[in-house]
């Protein structure tokens, strides 16, 4: 996923399909020179259809489509021919794309799994021919009913990236170097902040063929849940990871500071996430020795930790079980385990 073609918010003026007017027609044949009324109903108008394809990661499909129009129906003919619905518009995106109203903020549809679809806007109903207004004291309705209007609305479109691990740290952590280690991502990996603006995903391969994807998010930083450094924009991406990884360098001047503030901009921004699981790597180990990593040991938060290094592969296959123990199990039999210096 290249970080130039990562798109992961547009926003569209969608218009669904007007209804077709039912037809006021009455029947005419030889030899019956006061047949009934017969016309036909409407067709509807085209719906606006959001479908979840597996095969995309982003938006990108999207980003010069700015006007998207359904068909109309047709309007309903003689002996009570409904007239042809409106062609529909379907929109394929990847999955984890919510849409919403752009004015309201009224969520539309939600996208998760491959092939599921939602009505966006719905087509207007095709109205009634005059066929349906005959009664025994109007046995010739010259009228019929028009169709339902179209609905138009601009709409966001965000993309929420699926993911089980979703990687949380600061700029520099060591995220983007992980990922590349444990998958066949390839991030751009730098020696200064914010070298990941865009999320990565990669696929981490476990025994037996088994494997969890994944998802490098840019760094965090205090003030991130108001909109400070990358802010928000991506910060919703770990609203769908089944489990957070937070990284922390071993050469950091306290690590558990560092985890509270990463924690309370979670919190900030969405309290929910508060119950997710947690993981802690210590990454750059190979910067400390024995000694200095038995002293760090006493202060770290009250979760699952290892220690890591992506550069010398220390504790790598380490992070995996810890890692797929959490992701394997239901959450109310999770243990809390920590991880042995020794392997």
């Amino acid at each position: 996923m290249a970080s130039s073609n990562f798109v992961d918010q547009i926003r569209i003026y969608c218009r669904s399909g007007k209804g077709g007017a039912g037809s006021a027609h009455f029947r005419r044949e030889k030899f019956v020179p006061k047949g009934g009324p017969d016309g036909g109903d409407g067709g509807r108008g085209g719906h606006i259809i959001m479908r979840g394809n597996a095969q995309m990661w982003t938006l990108l499909h999207l980003r010069y489509t700015k006007h998207l129009h359904a068909g109309n129906g047709e309007s309903g003919g003689k002996q009570q021919s409904t007239g042809a619905g409106g062609q529909d518009i379907i929109i394929e995106v990847p999955l984890g794309t919510i849409a919403r109203h752009a004015e309201t903020g009224e969520m539309l549809a939600e996208i998760t799994e491959n092939g599921q679809s939602a009505i966006l806007l719905k087509g207007g109903r095709g109205g009634l021919g005059n066929v349906h207004f005959k009664t025994p004291t109007n046995q010739a309705p010259r009228y019929a009913q028009p169709g339902e209007p179209e609905v138009e609305a601009e709409v966001i479109m965000e993309l929420k990236i699926l993911a089980d691990v979703g990687l949380v740290g600061f700029p520099n952590a060591g995220k983007s170097t992980l990922l590349s280690v444990v998958s066949a991502a390839k991030p751009e990996i730098g020696d200064y902040p914010f070298t990941t603006i865009t999320p990565n995903l990669g696929i981490v391969s476990y025994y037996d063929h088994r494997s969890f994807v994944m998802a490098d998010i840019p760094g965090i930083i205090e003030g991130a849940s108001e909109g400070k450094g990358l802010g928000l924009r991506f910060l919703r991406h770990i609203e769908r990871n089944s489990l957070l990884l937070f990284m922390i360098a071993a050469d950091s001047n306290d690590i558990a500071k560092e985890y509270r503030i990463l924690l309370n901009e979670i919190e900030a921004y969405n309290p929910d996430l508060m119950d997710k699981t947690r993981l802690l790597a210590i990454t750059k180990s190979d910067l400390v020795d024995t000694e200095l990593r038995e002293g760090i040991i006493p202060n770290l938060p009250d979760i699952p930790y290892t220690f890591i290094s992506s550069v010398t592969g220390e504790g790598i296959k380490v992070l995996k079980d810890l890692i797929w123990q959490h992701l394997d199990q239901p959450l109310e039999t999770k243990e809390n385990p920590f991880i042995d210096l020794s392997n």
